[in-house]
């Protein structure tokens, strides 16, 4: 049964990309929850055992249903464009309790026995205090398992905003949302987004509130929408590059055009294959931050990269000359 979004006359106008850490901190917590389902992330799961053993995960894995409602309060949509977990988390923790109540008993319903269980009737018994100790299980889970790879997932993530936004400007919101996911269908017609999804059906009007589309990595491969009022209307998708996510970046500048640029800054040039930020290309090519900021400054005067603003970030990409430079110099002599 699928998702039914209806566009009003206003909500065209308000599309807007975002990236959430919260949103891909429960993701990550869902991961550990089926990890034989999520093969792309298995050096990721490598990688954080020993911290995940630190972790009692289990509160929020009951309220993570394997199909049904999951609490909008502990995951809400992302403030801003950019967002940063601390601002985030603390939303979740200023939730109206009465909120929450309903919320938490919403999803809890959505897995047989869950309410009745010793942490359901813990949750149920005390709202406030249950979302405080979830919140603080939320941010735990934030530092063990997603804040060390939050570089390399913000870097996938915002060149996924970079890539999709040039779509929307190239062939408008049709092509966009035809072109977002396979199960997602645009009705020109009812000025409606239909998205085919397994898990129940949900029918909201925008309203005029605009629509948020927001890449996620551990959402892999579905599609995740369903909040309700008072949540602002909400799209995660699977980001593209999840299957190089993990890989370890190759050796891959040429020897000429590192001779003709330096070697440090032919690597920021050639690291550039999508648009990214200072801190995540100092952290995939283990530079520092204020090194690959000076080469970047003149790699952009030098007419090879151009820049722009997205939230608190400034990302770079390659000009049509700095890709020439990039792709098709050869190795050695």
């Amino acid at each position: 049964m699928p998702y039914h979004l209806h566009f009003g006359e206003a909500d065209p106008l308000r599309i807007r990309f975002a990236v959430s850490p919260l949103w891909e901190t429960q993701g990550a917590v869902r991961v550990l929850a089926r990890p034989r389902q999520q093969k792309y992330h298995l050096p990721w799961l490598r990688r954080i055992e020993h911290a995940a053993r630190g972790l009692d995960l289990a509160p929020l894995h009951l309220m993570m249903p394997v199909r049904g409602h999951s609490p909008d309060c502990l995951y809400p949509p992302p403030l801003r464009a950019s967002g940063v977990f601390e601002e985030e988390i603390a939303a979740v923790r200023a939730t109206d309790p009465a909120v929450a109540a309903a919320d938490f008993a919403r999803a809890l319903a959505d897995t047989p026995g869950a309410a009745a269980s010793a942490e359901g009737r813990r949750i149920l018994a005390d709202p406030a205090a249950s979302l405080a100790r979830l919140a603080d299980l939320l941010e735990r889970a934030w530092e063990a398992l997603v804040e060390p790879e939050w570089p390399r997932l913000r870097a996938l993530l915002e060149a996924d905003v970079a890539y999709h936004s040039r779509r929307l400007a190239d062939g408008g919101l049709e092509r966009l949302l035809d072109e977002l996911h396979p199960t997602f269908g645009w009705s020109a017609e009812t000025a409606t987004l239909v998205v085919d999804h397994y898990r129940g059906e949900h029918v909201r009007a925008l309203d005029g509130q605009g629509l948020v589309l927001m890449p996620s990595v551990f959402t892999w491969p579905e599609v995740v929408s369903g909040f309700d009022p008072p949540w602002q209307p909400t799209v995660a998708y699977p980001a593209r590059g999840i299957g190089g996510l993990w890989t370890e970046p190759r050796e891959r500048t040429p020897d000429a055009l590192a001779r003709l640029l330096g070697r440090a800054r032919a690597d920021v040039l050639c690291a550039l294959d999508e648009p990214a930020g200072t801190s995540a290309l100092a952290h995939r090519l283990g530079l520092a931050a204020s090194s690959v900021s000076a080469h970047l400054s003149v790699l952009r005067a030098a007419g090879l990269l151009t820049s722009r603003r997205y939230g608190h970030q400034v990302l770079y990409e390659r000009t049509p000359l700095g890709i020439a430079l990039a792709v098709s110099q050869p190795d050695g002599e």
